[in-house]
């Protein structure tokens, strides 16, 4: 008996639901058929913190922009990467062995790590390098986009004619920690080396 009213009560049920699709087209007041409204148009999820325009300017050499590079239009896809990562971790304090942790991500960056950070960027590099493995990495010389100088105590990077540093050689704001400085540094006692095809 107990099953038979469970039976009944579902069979009821369905036919309910059956019959609310037809309910809802039934005329409404005025005889005009009721439609459930439309759902409100889907709204574009705003940008996540940090994931504003990334800065370009025409031609092929970067420029500075209020203290962030805003890459060559001119660049390969790479090169642009390489920079708007690099310009993510701008500003942030020297740590010695800052950038070396997994991820990438630290409170603060040494020279190598700044440098990974960038190649990571560019998808050039899976996991930091010190400043010793990188005078083993990629190709011998500088490059036409990208040049590592490297020797066993610091690294550095040259992307597109801007210097990627950490060491306030040559900067007149003597700011230590990751950052584009206005000018090139001399590269005596560093090897210089470029990823390949860059």
């Amino acid at each position: 008996m107990r099953g038979k009213s469970l039976m009944v009560m579902c069979v009821l049920f369905v036919l309910g639901l059956s019959a609310a699709p037809a309910a809802m087209a039934a005329p409404g007041p005025g005889g005009v058929a009721y439609e459930e409204p439309a759902p409100p148009a889907a709204v574009a999820p705003s940008p996540a913190p940090g994931a504003e325009a990334q800065p370009t300017v025409p031609g092929t050499v970067a420029q500075v922009v209020d203290g962030l590079a805003a890459a060559p239009q001119g660049a390969p896809d790479a090169v642009k990467r390489a920079i708007w990562a690099a310009n993510a971790i701008v500003g942030r304090p020297y740590r010695y062995g800052g950038g070396h942790a997994r991820g990438f991500v630290d409170r603060g960056y040494d020279c190598s790590g700044t440098v990974s950070v960038a190649l990571h960027g560019a998808a050039l590099l899976d996991s930091p390098l010190d400043s010793s493995s990188f005078m083993r990495w990629g190709a011998a010389g500088a490059g036409a986009w990208i040049t590592v100088y490297t020797n066993p105590g610091h690294a550095y990077a040259v992307i597109a004619g801007l210097r990627l540093d950490t060491s306030a050689a040559s900067d007149p704001s003597g700011l230590k920690g990751p950052r584009w400085r206005p000018n090139l540094r001399s590269s005596r006692g560093f090897k210089a080396r470029h990823p390949v095809g860059l």
